[in-house]
């Protein structure tokens, strides 16, 4: 704890002096284009690896960066969406796997978890990433978690669709759907594209809109 209230303590002596009319704007409301659904790992930090400011993205953080499909029974993922989309008026969403994730572990091998029921019945959700991967025939250990965690993200921006706020607004343009996942060893982030099928370098895949072009168009589970 010593380090984190101590990083309080600098951060209002520098940071937040240093953008003093930034929190002044931000203390009026919000107004971010992009929601952020990512893992709660502790080695993610969405704003860092964007280089965006408090602000510009809505995060929205579990375990293994997983979206339920939506049900009458609403839970903390389902409230954040529909907020994003219908109060705050996002105009993306992306969905942000990373390497290394012990969620995509533990949805590969549930019995590991099994004394964990709430753990569990949540990687649950990502029972058919597993279930495709181990379709596709892949054995070697780290190419089979890669693809589990790609798949993952591809099978929660399924799920996104299945929220009636996100349909009605993918459906006519309004929303762009996105898959990334983020490599924590290289710094790479990989993006997935309609097109192609596959996971491609984040320069690569918004080759247009990183040359300034127009809205980076949307990735989904197609």
């Amino acid at each position: 704890m010593k380090k984190v209230v101590s990083g309080i303590v600098e951060f209002q002596k520098k940071d937040f002096e240093a953008r003093r009319a930034l929190f002044a704007e931000l203390a009026q409301g919000q107004s971010p284009e992009v929601l952020f659904v990512t893992c709660a790992d502790s080695r993610i930090d969405p704003n860092l690896v964007t280089q965006t400011e408090p602000g510009d993205l809505f995060i929205c953080r579990n375990a293994g960066n997983i979206i339920p499909p939506h049900t009458r029974n609403a839970g903390g993922v389902t409230a954040s969406i529909e907020y994003a989309v219908e109060v705050l008026g996002v105009k993306d969403i992306v969905v942000c796997g990373h390497t290394d994730c012990g969620a995509m572990k533990g949805a590969m091998n549930l019995d590991a978890v099994a004394d964990l029921p709430h753990v569990h019945d949540w990687l649950d959700h990502a029972r058919a990433a597993v279930q495709t991967v181990d379709a596709s025939g892949i054995t070697d250990p780290a190419q089979r978690l890669l693809s589990v965690t790609e798949q993952n993200v591809l099978l929660q921006l399924q799920h996104v669709r299945t929220h009636p706020a996100v349909a009605a607004k993918v459906n006519i343009g309004d929303i762009g759907l996105h898959g990334w996942v983020y490599h924590i060893e290289s710094g790479d982030v990989t993006c997935y594209d309609d097109v192609s099928k596959s996971f491609l370098p984040v320069q690569e895949r918004y080759a247009s809109l990183i040359s300034g072009g127009d809205h980076g168009s949307s990735a989904s589970a197609g």
